[in-house]
């Protein structure tokens, strides 16, 4: 009866790469340990100025260049997103950025951002929907006159 035995390795064994994607690290800018959550659309933000650009650590020199070259530049790693957090008990526009796959800074969206954004005017409603869904739409998250929620018994 032969009986091989393979040799011992020392070395330690290189860890298995996990190929589930890692979660967004979001959190609340006034709750900074709850987290939040969102996963609607996303508006990536449109520069058309070397200014906006200057504004973000970039060289005067080289944010004209990048602007005569892409009359519209879209910032891949910046966009403004409806995020809920439980702990403030509602959805707010917030200004994300992005420094790398799983990590993101998330501050409140001024309205100023929005002009950045193309094809969107937040002080517009959207067309396709009806003056009857708009309306229900701000019931359901409102009370009744006695107080109580629209869905809660008694």
């Amino acid at each position: 009866m032969n009986s091989f035995k393979p040799p011992e390795n020392n070395c330690a064994a290189p860890e298995r790469r996990n190929r589930r994607p890692r979660s967004r690290q979001l959190f609340c800018p006034a709750h900074p340990e709850q987290r939040i959550e969102g996963n609607g659309r996303k508006y990536f933000l449109h520069l058309l100025h070397p200014e906006e650009l200057r504004a973000r650590g970039m060289s005067d020199k080289k944010a004209k260049l990048i602007i005569q070259a892409h009359p519209v530049l879209v910032l891949s790693n910046e966009w403004l997103e409806e995020l809920f957090c439980p702990q403030c008990g509602g959805s707010r526009w917030c200004h994300v950025v992005q420094h790398d796959r799983a990590h993101h800074s998330v501050s409140w969206a001024p309205r100023d951002l929005w002009q950045q954004v193309a094809h969107v005017d937040p002080l517009v409603p959207n067309p396709s929907v009806s003056q009857f869904t708009r309306q229900a739409a701000r019931r359901a998250g409102g009370r009744r006159p006695d107080g109580k929620r629209f869905f809660d018994r008694g």
